[in-house]
This record gives C-alpha cells, structure tokens and sequence, in this order.
C-alpha cells in the first residue's frame, strides 16, 4: 500500500510528523510526502520516506498575482507529474483548505485526515482530526503535544520521535565548524524566535552561559539563520567568557550535525528545538507569551521546558500584552544556568526560589507525551485542568471510556 501524505506546515510541524512515517513503515506501507518546496531540506531530515514531491508554492503565488491563469496552469503541471504514481491513500495533516483541495485532487473523496466532501464542506476521518482543526482554529492550551495529535490523526498509537542521523559529510562539516572550540564540551544556543515577543532576551542567555561555563566547562554555540545575527553580535558582545557564532553558517544537514554534536540545547520554541529533540540531544525550552509547552514542548523524555511564574501566562493570541511584555524577563538567565548545570550533572535540581515553571516530558501510562512538574506547579488549576482534559478529550475523540472510572485530581470521579 502506498500512502501520500500531505503536510504543507513550516520546518517545525514538518518534523514533528516523522513518528506518522515510522508508524506507517511499521504497517508495511510504502510512503511519500508532498510539502512545500521551501522545506524540501528538511524533508531529508525525516527517516521513513520513500519519496518527496516538493510543491512550488512561492512560484504558485507569483503566478497568481501575475494572472490566476498562468497559476492554474502551473499547478496542472505539477499534478500530471505527481499522478504517475497515484497512491492508494492520500493522509492530508494541514487543516486549511489549499491542503484539503489538493487531497482532492490526488484523490477524490478517499481522503484521511483533512479531506472535503462533495459541496465542499470539511470532511474528517476521525474526531481526532477534527480536534486538531480546532486546536489549530482556536489557539488555546492544547492538552496533547502536537506529535501526538498527528500521530492519533493517522490512525496510530504514539510512537518513538527519531529523525534520520547526519551523514558523514554533514558530521565532517561540524567537525571543521567546531575545530577548536574551547571548553571540555559544547552547549547549543538558539538565540531566535518565530515572533520577537516570544523570544527570551539575549542578556538573559549570556547570564545562563556565563553559568555554565564557570560551573561545566562548557562554551556556547550559537545558532540560527544570517537575520538571526544580530542576536549572536550582541551575544559576543556581552560574554566575557569564550562562545562560537555559527549564526548563518550551517545548512539544515549541518545544523542536525552541529547539534549531535552538542551536550544539549538551550532554545526558545523554534523548529531547531523540534530537530534536536528528533536527534536526542537533550533540550531545555524557553517558552513566553502565547507559546505553550503542553502543545509544542520537545518530544523527548527528559527534555525540559521552562515558563515563567506569572499568573498571565500564557496569554491568548492576538492580543495586546497589558504588561508590557513581563514574562520575557521573568526568568533569570542565572538562575537557569544553574539549574542546567544540575541537569548536566545528575539532577535536574531546581533551585530553591526559582523564578518559573520547569516541567519534565515524560509519557503517561498510555503512551502520550505528557509533561511532569518538577517546581511544585503540578497541583495548580490550570496543571489539574490540563490533567482533566487529556483524560476526558482521549476517551472521547478515541470514542471508547476507559473501564474504570477516571481518578482526577482534586476532583469527582464521575462524568
């Protein structure tokens, strides 16, 4: 059986799809990815995929604004060359429309996932998937990791999160990169965020390296693309302690390599935290403003992710911050240089008077990643809500109750 599966999402979500690839293989299914051609790179990073059609969505929108014709004309184009491998089932995972008519176009009406029925209405294969359109709709606090929600939405129990390993040429490239690096090892800093609101200050990761070179030995890398530059300059400008700027020099192979080279990574919510978690490198994950750790935290047991202790957080989407931003200083770059100096060291150990969140990813009894509060967070309303809804969602959208009746905390045992 051949399965195409259409994902037109960002680096991020892209990655996060791997463990669908993996499931499938494991059904004995042949597997195909149609993305973006703009993430045609980091298709290569995923382990499972016998084949990539890359979908020219810049050079589709360009044609559109230039006459809607020319773009129709494009798009026929590429349809006729991704027929002659017609699959036997089209999994769409991008709830949006341009993603729902292309399944249709693949294949008429046989759709999983996101699919449209003949009046053009939304068609959904599983309450699973029509959870995910609202989740992605309406952007609260999703209960489930996103790996997670895709994996259910395919028709599969979760499963392992492991990208394809770097190549040798990616690895030599690291190698020369990272030639003489001071320090006993080497701590990965991603500097950059998606939205500027939801990026930790860079004086705050200069606090936290400047730790963890006193305590470990270790020296930071920095990371991100060549816009991302100004945040490595202003970095090298405030450590008085020795770091390497690799902002703008590392390919998407090379990056995967820089990082497996790497004792963790210290990062906001970025597609990197995704790629590194997929390697196993170990990830502490700074989230502010909107971004949640519950729906988007690193698929990797162990990993950490760190919120700040304020009662706003975190706040909706598309609306103005009344407090100016305060969660984006909340968190004291010391004070999480050493709490990662413990987590490198046999703990982690969260200091006493710690100014957040730490939450540890650790799946629960059924498997899905779940997040285990290491700073006494877990009995607060929103951890309990959270708590409820993953019980009360899963038996739901699964369409089967649990036999015994659910034990939640702090509350009734019945429905």
């Amino acid at each position: 059986m051949h399965v195409q599966v259409i994902n037109l999402t960002r680096f991020g979500d892209l990655l996060q799809t791997q463990p669908v690839f993996s499931g499938l293989k494991g059904l004995g299914a042949t597997t195909s990815l149609v993305c973006l051609d703009t993430f045609q790179g980091a298709a290569a990073l995923l382990r499972d995929v016998d084949g990539v059609r890359p979908l020219p969505g810049a050079r589709l929108l360009a044609r559109l604004d230039r006459d809607w014709t020319l773009a129709a004309a494009e798009l026929c184009t590429w349809l006729d060359s991704a027929r002659d491998d017609r699959p036997d089932t089209v999994l769409n995972l991008t709830p949006t429309l341009a993603g729902r008519l292309l399944g249709r176009a693949f294949h008429g009406r046989d759709i999983q996932g996101f699919g449209l029925d003949d009046d053009g209405f939304g068609r959904y294969s599983t309450p699973w998937a029509v959870f995910l359109q609202a989740a992605s709709t309406y952007r609260g606090c999703s209960p489930f990791n996103l790996v997670d929600l895709f994996q259910r939405v395919a028709g599969l129990e979760p499963g392992e999160f492991r990208l394809r390993a770097p190549g040798e040429e990616a690895m030599a490239r690291a190698a020369c990169l990272l030639a003489g690096a001071p320090g006993v090892g080497q701590v990965a800093f991603q500097l950059g965020a998606s939205q500027d609101y939801r990026r930790w200050p860079v004086e705050a990761f200069v606090r936290a390296g400047r730790v963890l070179w006193s305590r470990t030995g270790r020296s930071p890398v920095l990371l991100g693309t060549a816009g991302e530059g100004h945040l490595a300059r202003r970095f090298v400008e405030l450590a008085d302690y020795p770091c390497t700027d690799l902002t703008g020099r590392t390919d998407l192979p090379t990056l995967a390599a820089v990082l497996s080279r790497t004792d963790f990574l210290l990062t906001n919510d970025t597609g990197t935290m995704h790629l590194a978690a997929g390697l196993g490198v170990p990830v502490a994950a700074v989230f502010l403003a909107t971004a949640q750790p519950f729906a988007t935290g690193p698929y990797l047991e162990g990993s950490l992710s760190l919120e700040p202790d304020l009662p706003c957080h975190p706040c909706s989407f598309g609306e103005a911050c009344p407090h100016g931003l305060a969660c984006r200083e909340a968190l004291d770059g010391a004070a999480v240089g050493e709490l990662l100096a413990s987590f490198m060291t046999g703990g982690p150990t969260v200091p006493d008077g710690f100014p957040g969140r730490v939450w540890e990813a650790r799946r629960d009894d059924r498997g899905y990643m779940n997040l285990l509060s290491l700073s006494g967070h877990g009995r607060e309303d929103r951890s309990l809500w959270i708590a409820i809804q993953r019980d009360v969602y899963r038996q739901f959208l699964d369409q089967r109750q649990d036999a015994a009746a659910p034990a939640w905390p702090g509350g009734d045992s019945d429905f």
